[in-house]
């Protein structure tokens, strides 16, 4: 039964609604004044709905709801006002309660308010992050709910403890300690920072002595010297990130604690097990990359608020007259566009109009909700733009990672022939996408009818022509895409984003309370996962991982396709749990060495490697992309997650295996072997 807490002064008021409601099934606890109610909200977390009375001795219901918002935020509270003036009314709305009735009231209706309350009570716990206490059998209990999972909880705290404290393997002992002989034979090649590590110098002598892990001491001579790291504290290490690695994975996964939890608890492991000093965890959380996902949904926040969105939107969709059309032509344009223009940034723009095709819809149509629309357009568009990666070399610093490598061997490809290799992926890999969507989601949606042109040219047509504060928003927003596009090599893609915002904010466009409601969890998020790539690059964890795949080949994978097939595979699966830098950085300096000792042209590895570091599809970590898409993906009337967490991990998935398997059919198998290396 539903627990409603009703709180009256009145007793014979209270007694016969009490009893009314009892009949009608609810479970009833009635008192007489708002401490008492205080006290039983506080501590009863069954209870759905309450029911309070705005006038009463001592508490009043204005007080008592002020209490309560503070502890329980997401329980519904129904004001009656029979004896309030209009001003005590108007000032408990500034307090959020769910609805005002007066007393007395249409019983029926009144029971529909609290019908309506209930289902209200869910969504507002989603919105407060309030997890649903799940009783009954311990088997639900330990799955709990989203961000409350008890039973993942544990068994990551449990793998965490396995591979911390478990015995160390043979092979990471043994990249770590070998010290570099400058030959194609050293076992150290894939480590991130190889070029810098000194003739002699081991993993472990590099990494305790580029970030002083080791207290300085004073010699029998006297003078201060720093010790080297040993081996077993550098393995140590490399074993901790190895751990909060796969419970990260875990947790973001199966969304067994709140994402904004996990991303702190990366941090918390590196502070507390000495994987970095303090300055330098800071520093991997405050990479150009999280500074430009904040700015970007900082400005987003700007675009939407003046209707440049709208503008912009007709420019771009106004072919898209239907899902089919945005889907097959919009969809495909954009991923090529993506390999030559950041996806980031196309991203962040495109969205927010997405969202807005999206709250149209359903409004037009009459429902609350349409979570398949929603995942549709936002997670096409997303996977659009990873699939633009391969494109070419402008299209991510992952490829210039890629570039980089293949130039310590002299065989770097140009801009030509790297587009010649790749854009052919870019569309054949979109329309996939485009018909996958469409073929799982298009009989779930339930706004049938959607005609994202006409959606957008009626919005823009709705608030009338661009005034000033349109226009100054339109010209900072070109000013900050020509910055990318010829600053970003000196400034980054977050230094103009940042320069961006100060000035909407002197303008008057971007207040800072715009800036202080978007999605921070993404903010965070994505930092604990430029965190974690570092930590596994510099400690030699992700250096083993990649070992460990290499040697596990078998031998028709370890020549030609198959290891550039083998390679792929194993680099599409990693980058969703590192960046896109990061692994290409881990995988490339060890299969292309492999490529070039087994008789495989090294463009044939190196580029297979650089394009499935764009398939990060699966968890919102994977790329800006995905976070800028999660962040703004929110029902504009209640702030729910409209993509969630599993969404990204079902659908990626799905898109991940059919990212692979275009790149092993159309390109590695076939026009690869037609034009040849």
């Amino acid at each position: 039964m539903s627990k409603i807490l009703l709180v009256d002064d009145d007793d014979k008021f209270r007694s016969s609604l009490a009893q009314r409601l009892r009949l009608r099934g609810y479970d009833v606890i009635d008192v007489d004044d708002g401490e008492k109610a205080l006290r039983i909200a506080r501590n009863d977390l069954d209870i759905e709905v309450i029911v309070l009375d705005l006038k009463m001795p001592g508490m009043a219901g204005d007080e008592a709801l002020r209490e309560i918002r503070n502890f329980r935020p997401a329980v519904q509270v129904i004001m009656l006002t029979g004896y309030g003036s209009v001003k005590s009314v108007m000032d408990t709305a500034k307090l959020d309660a769910f609805a005002y009735l007066s007393k007395p009231c249409d019983f029926d209706e009144f029971v529909k308010t609290i019908e309506e309350a209930r289902e209200a009570k869910v969504h507002a716990m989603t919105r407060h992050e309030v997890p649903t206490v799940v009783r009954g059998s311990a088997r639900k209990w330990l799955w709990g709910s989203p961000n409350h999972r008890p039973g993942m909880v544990m068994l990551g705290t449990l793998f965490f403890a396995a591979i911390v404290f478990g015995p160390s393997p043979a092979r990471l002992t043994e990249l770590v300690s070998q010290p570099k002989t400058g030959q194609p034979s050293d076992v150290s090649q894939g480590y991130a920072h190889y070029l810098e590590i000194e003739t002699g110098e081991s993993v472990a002598g590099y990494y305790g002595h580029r970030y002083k892990l080791t207290d300085v001491a004073v010699d029998p001579s006297g003078a201060r010297v720093r010790p080297e790291l040993t081996t077993e504290q550098a393995i140590f290490r490399a074993k901790v990130m190895l751990a909060t690695l796969v419970v990260a994975a875990v947790f973001w996964a199966t969304g067994a604690v709140p994402i904004g939890i996990t991303a702190l608890f990366v941090g918390c492991s590196m502070y507390f097990f000495g994987v970095l000093r303090p300055d330098d965890v800071a520093m991997a959380f405050a990479k150009d990359a999280v500074i430009f996902i904040f700015g970007v949904l900082a400005i987003s926040k700007a675009i939407s608020k003046t209707g440049l969105d709208r503008r912009i939107g007709m420019l771009m969709l106004g072919s898209a007259t239907s899902l089919t059309r945005l889907l097959f032509f919009f969809i495909p344009m954009f991923a090529v566009t993506c390999s030559f223009v950041s996806e980031h940034a196309l991203i962040a723009f495109v969205m927010p109009l997405f969202m807005v095709i999206y709250t149209v819809a359903i409004r037009a149509e009459g429902i609350r909700q349409d979570k398949a629309l929603a995942v549709m357009l936002g997670l096409s568009l997303c996977y659009a733009g990873n699939a633009g990666g391969p494109g070419s070399p402008a299209a991510g610093g992952r490829n210039a990672v890629m570039l980089g490598i293949l130039s310590d061997y002299d065989l770097a490809p140009s801009f030509t022939e790297w587009v010649m290799y790749g854009l052919p992926f870019v569309p054949v890999m979109a329309i996939v996408t485009a018909l996958y969507f469409f073929v799982v989601l298009r009989k779930r949606i339930l706004v049938k009818n959607v005609n994202p042109a006409a959606i957008i040219r009626r919005s823009a047509e709705q608030i009338g022509p661009m005034n000033g504060r349109e226009i100054q928003t339109a010209v900072v927003l070109v000013a900050l895409i020509g910055m990318w596009v010829t600053l970003s090599d000196r400034f980054g893609m977050g230094g103009p984003v940042i320069l961006c915002i100060v000035v909407l904010n002197v303008l008057g466009i971007l207040r800072w309370k715009d800036i202080s409601t978007i999605s921070w969890d993404v903010v965070f998020l994505y930092a604990s996962a430029a965190a974690l790539g570092k930590g596994l690059a510099v400690t030699g964890a992700a250096l083993f991982l990649a070992d460990a795949f290499v040697n596990a080949l078998p031998t028709l994978l370890q020549t030609g396709a198959g290891l550039a097939i083998a390679t792929s595979a194993f680099t599409g699966v990693v980058t969703n749990f590192m960046s896109d830098g990061a692994t290409v950085s881990a995988i490339g300096p060890i299969a292309v060495p492999m490529a070039t000792l087994s008789g495989t042209h090294p463009w044939m590895i190196g580029l297979a490697v650089a394009f499935a570091s764009s398939f990060a599809h699966v968890l919102v970590i994977g790329t800006p992309n995905n976070a800028i898409v999660y962040g703004l993906a929110k029902d504009a009337d209640t702030g729910e997650q409209l993509v969630g967490l599993g969404d990204f991990l079902k659908h990626g998935t799905a898109i991940l295996i059919l990212s692979l398997l275009v790149l092993w059919g159309w390109v590695i198998l076939g026009y690869w072997q037609m034009i040849g290396f």
